[in-house]
């Protein structure tokens, strides 16, 4: 909840290269009277923020980011929804800017190299005045040295302070050559870390992307190309082959197939026809459509998944506050370091070295791009993970809990026995029940009517319709008394065995009588997703230790549906005795996946280490419910999920020893002077790059496609 009189705002950021720059973003925004909540976003480039509107202003919270050395500016929603033709153009030019400086990287470091090797470096000192090869590096070093220096009035040490004072020890022992190189590297760091900042980001861009900027509307009885933002609702929009939808809506006119793989991640296109509800950024193909818009722009449901998975860098995984902790110390230990250097073992060039080599914005980066990239290629797949909290308890998760209805199981009743008597036919009875049924709005006349669908059974008008409040209905069909309901419509002891056993399965029960005589037992029962099988079998060999049905159905409804799974159960459940469930395995040490559908199970969700919510397009409410949406309802999604988390970790864990491990070597070599500044300043800029080699891999993962019919 926002504390009464403030408000939401967002802010564009730009000029952030790695978290230490959203650290300072966070810090100059934090210190304004008037703002209570800052979040900064790396990868979206962006700061949310909960601010009182009568004591700051937007234009001071711009001034606060400026003052920091960055730039703001307020959003505009087709930035945030879609790539224009202006930022391919730059992401291509960017490339190649990036190919380039690649190989100048390669030329120079083996000049510097080969020329440290035969001296040509003290040739190249002997010729060029001191006060001149100084200045020069001055001069190229400029624009970080007044980082650092705008850095330091704020109390602040950046990664780049520690080069910087390399810079000056090199120059003051008259070494201008090698400070010129430090530069060069120092350049080369931040383009790294801006290279793999960007790298983060490319996948939440594509994914915006997808969304179309404009929409084709009937307005005057004539079409009208507007921007999306201003389709109301209500308005028609029409859609042509090979276009994407740009609302979310219902068909009101045409067919076509319709690829949601943008929402959802299926491959496999649906058919959409009158009254069928479509979504934004889903392609039609095949055919054309008109729709009535029923939310357009930002509050589309593939908006709102954007705007999710962009909001997920705020959830900060435990092990990454952890290296935010490591970082804070680890520039003191360096200065420490490069002081010892110098004062035992009397050499400058060494303690220069020692601060050249230190990486710690690589620290800084070891688990948030990896993170991202494993949110992002999971929101590709129908995946939606708010942050990475909840990525890293996924990964050590060994509980699962699972409610019934709309969950293990579709959540539709279908007819699965037909139990003719008293000399009727199978068809004759569907025919007959499903007659009287044919104007019930309950969920099981319409499992009914399905069954004498699907059998090819012809239906009759009832002359006479009475609905039985709590009973069921009776019907005049054909000049015969028709009743269909449950056992309270019979005779007393006119209950046969054969329903007692149905019953006893777990199974719904319709009683079918003819002028007051019983003539068949329809039995329904909510059917099993087709994938739990083997989606639980894969989750038992991921090493889940207890999987439990948790339902507020009755014991042999439960038992039916979980006795052939081989699973436990628990029924005649309250949602608080749901929630009891869940901190009884906590209190044990066990870290609990709760997988419901979000609405009504949102307490046991909440309580759990990890809410999963199942099938949740186009609803708010379990949108907000759960820590994770599997955007389709395909049960694999969730093992999958499972070794989404755990692959992830294992990349952030070799990072991060990557990184410290590197760190200890070149600290080493640097201290005992086998590590000149030069080779230190080109080596410092290396992490970046392994970790964004690393942590990209992850962008490529690939999880199966749900099964069809």
């Amino acid at each position: 909840m926002e504390p009464a009189g403030t408000r939401r705002l967002e802010l564009m950021v730009t000029g952030m290269d790695c978290p230490e720059c959203a650290g300072h973003v966070r810090q100059a925004l934090e210190a304004l009277p008037g703002v209570h909540e800052v979040s900064v976003l790396l990868s979206a480039e962006k700061a949310l923020l909960t601010v009182d509107p009568a004591r700051v202003d937007l234009p001071a919270l711009c001034q606060a980011v400026e003052r920091a050395g960055y730039q703001a500016r307020p959003p505009l929603l087709q930035q945030k929804t879609a790539t224009s033709l202006a930022e391919q153009s730059q992401r291509r030019l960017t490339r190649t800017l990036f190919t380039l400086y690649g190989l100048l990287f390669g030329a120079v470091l083996l000049l510097i190299i080969v020329g440290e090797w035969l001296g040509l470096l003290d040739r190249l000192t002997d010729r060029l005045p001191w006060p001149i090869g100084a200045g020069l590096t001055l001069l190229a070093g400029a624009p970080i040295f007044w980082d650092v220096l705008q850095a330091a009035r704020r109390g602040r040490i950046i990664s780049h302070t520690l080069m910087s004072l390399g810079v000056l020890a090199a120059l003051f022992i008259g070494q201008w050559p090698t400070a010129a190189v430090v530069v060069f590297f120092m350049h080369v760091g931040k383009y790294s870390e801006r290279l793999t900042s960007e790298r983060s980001r490319q996948a939440l861009k594509r994914l915006a992307a997808l969304a179309p900027q404009q929409a084709r509307v009937i307005r005057e009885e004539e079409e009208q190309v507007i921007p999306v933002e201003e389709v109301a609702p209500g308005e028609i929009v029409v859609v042509r082959p090979g276009e994407a939808i740009p609302v979310d809506g219902e068909v009101v006119a045409g067919q076509a197939t319709v690829n949601q793989a943008a929402i959802t991640g299926e491959a496999l296109p649906l058919e959409a026809a009158p009254g069928s509800r479509v979504f934004a950024a889903t392609l039609v193909q095949g055919g054309s459509l008109r729709i009535r818009a029923t939310r357009a722009g930002s509050n589309t449901t593939f908006a709102r998944i954007v705007a999710l998975v962009e909001e997920a860098e705020a959830q900060r995984a435990p092990v990454q506050r952890l290296a935010d902790r490591f970082s804070a110390w680890f520039l003191p230990v360096v200065l420490a370091v490069a002081l010892l250097a110098l004062l035992l073992r009397r050499d400058p060039l060494a303690a220069a070295a020692v601060l050249v080599v230190a990486c710690s914005c690589s620290l800084a980066l070891a688990t948030p791009v990896a993170m991202l990239a494993s949110i992002a290629a999971a929101a590709s797949h129908g995946l939606l993970i708010k942050g990475g909290a909840h990525l890293e308890r996924l990964a050590q998760a060994d509980v699962l809990l699972i409610d019934k209805t709309g969950t293990l199981t579709s959540g539709t009743l279908q007819i699965c026995d037909v139990l003719p008597l008293a000399g009727m036919t199978r068809q004759q009875l569907l025919h007959l029940a499903a007659s009287a049924e044919r104007y019930s709005e309950h969920p099981l006349a319409e499992a009914v009517r399905q069954a004498a669908r699907d059998e090819g059974v012809a239906l009759s008008d009832p002359e006479t319709f009475e609905v039985l409040p709590g009973r069921g209905v009776r019907a005049s069909i054909e000049g015969r008394l028709v009743s269909v309901g449950n056992a309270s419509l019979l005779p007393e002891g006119q209950q046969p065995a054969e329903a007692r056993n149905l019953a006893a399965a777990g199974k719904s029960l319709l009683f079918v009588s003819c002028e007051g005589a019983l003539i068949g037992i329809l039995a329904a029962s909510d059917r099993l997703r087709p994938e739990v099988v083997e989606a639980l079998a894969q989750l038992r060999a991921l090493g889940f230790q207890s999987i439990e049905l948790l339902t507020g159905d009755h014991e042999e409804a439960a038992a039916s549906l979980a006795g052939p799974l081989g699973i436990s159960y628990r029924a005649r459940l309250l949602p608080e005795d749901k929630i009891a469930i869940v901190k009884a395995y906590q209190a044990q040490g066990h870290c609990v996946i709760m997988v419901g559908d979000g609405i009504n199970d949102a307490p046991a969700l909440a309580q759990a280490d990890v809410g999963v919510a199942l099938g949740v397009v186009g609803t708010d409410v379990a949108l907000e419910a759960a820590h994770v949406a599997l955007l389709r309802e395909d049960w694999r999604l969730l093992p999958a999920l499972v070794q989404i988390a755990r692959r992830t970790m294992r990349v952030v864990r070799l990072n991060l020893v990557f990184t410290l491990l590197y760190n200890l070597l070149g600290l080493s070599l640097a201290a005992w002077g086998l590590l000149p500044p030069i080779v230190a300043a080109a080596a410092q800029s290396l992490p970046d790059l392994g970790i964004l080699a690393n942590s990209t891999r992850l962008l490529r993962q690939r999880i199966k496609s749900s099964p069809r019919g």
